[in-house]
């Protein structure tokens, strides 16, 4: 596979300019240069940033995402040809900073946007919760923008046409397995779920009911589903082709693999529902669960194997500033020090009150 290369933001911003000042190289017989997006998101600590690390063959640790990061990759299509671009957005904290799913979803990037969601296997008590609240944060910021933008649109067109306008749904093809009874995501979607090297070790049985319900969820939003561990170079290869396929369109492979005891890897459209069967209920009665839908249903018997935490995670205590990952150290002591003029301003404050209090 081409090796994906990295330049500076100012080399990226001066290459987008010659690229339009000529025309985008289409006219005279050139090569368009190709603009996609990625945006991940997912479990805090799931290693989403490790694993997108490993796609672009960057050699570095991984840091904690602060809040949303972006970085970019460019893969050139052959010698002397123009480097595609994929601009690559990762949100941190898990589930509490999911508001910020406005940054990356805009009118603009939804025409060549996919999104990955990563779920950390190992906490299986927090994934159903951290999955659902991400994904409808998405998918509310696509269904908003894509209405705004489809507004735009008929803007400059006139009035000729007043019909209401609703968010286009995405259209799969006719042949795709259990079309009628899907909800496709609005954009390409992968769910990769992480640190396969400790779920694996999990009971037969458990490992089964987290296997079932993301096939049932990806093939639910005519998504790709893929296991993964950086700890596997095989898996790790695989996951690097699913990510190229969203971020350069390559190809991603053929292999599927559908078995609950081993690492899943099943592409958008090579899942169904009756190869899924029905979800795993061994000791409880489905109709005393009371779901009102199908992925509701799924839900319920997933909570019942694994309660879940409370995913309304408190927002990130940690003052960034005292990071050393991000250290000045001529504002870092400049702060210090009106830190320190700060609490001897409280002091006499205190001091000045009590002395008024004494005095009535």
């Amino acid at each position: 596979m081409p090796k994906i290369s990295s330049d500076t933001l100012w080399e990226l911003a001066a290459a987008e300019v010659r690229s339009r000042e000529s025309g985008g190289g289409e006219e005279d017989g050139g090569e368009a240069v190709s603009e996609r997006s990625v945006f991940l998101m997912g479990s805090k600590s799931g290693g989403k940033t490790s694993v997108l690390l490993r796609c672009l063959d960057r050699d570095e640790p991984p840091k904690p995402t602060l809040a949303m990061e972006y970085t970019f990759g460019r893969r050139a299509r052959g010698h002397s040809t123009p480097k595609d671009i994929a601009h690559l957005w990762e949100l941190g904290g898990g589930t509490s900073l999911s508001d910020l799913v406005q940054i990356p979803i805009t009118p603009v990037s939804i025409k060549s946007l996919s999104v990955i969601l990563i779920l950390d296997l190992s906490k299986p008590n927090a994934l159903w919760g951290t999955m659902e609240k991400l994904l409808q944060a998405a998918q509310a910021q696509l269904e908003k923008v894509s209405s705004q933008a489809q507004q735009a649109e008929k803007a400059k067109a006139g009035a000729k046409h007043q019909t209401s306008v609703h968010p286009p749904a995405r259209i799969l093809p006719k042949d795709y397995p259990d079309r009628e009874l899907l909800s496709p995501f609005p954009v390409p979607l992968l769910i990769i779920g992480s640190k396969y090297d400790i779920f694996q070790e999990f009971d037969s049985d458990k490992r089964k009911v987290v296997s079932k319900t993301l096939r049932f969820v990806a093939h639910y939003y005519a998504a790709s589903l893929l296991f993964t561990s950086i700890k596997s170079e095989s898996l790790m290869s695989k996951t690097k082709s699913f990510f190229s396929h969203l971020a350069f369109g390559l190809d991603r492979g053929k292999t599927v693999s559908c078995d609950s005891a081993k690492p899943l890897i099943i592409p958008a459209g090579s899942d169904s529902f009756s190869q899924i069967g029905s979800p795993p209920t061994t000791d409880m009665d489905i109709t005393s669960l009371h779901a009102k839908n199908p992925k509701d249903l799924w839900k319920k018997v997933y909570e019942r194997v694994f309660p879940q935490e409370n995913t309304s995670e408190q927002r990130e205590l940690k003052d960034p500033a005292r990071d050393p990952q991000y250290s000045e150290p001529q504002i870092d002591a400049m702060r210090a020090q009106k830190d320190q003029e700060l609490e001897q301003y409280k002091r006499n404050a205190a001091k000045s009150w009590k002395g008024l209090e004494l005095e009535t």
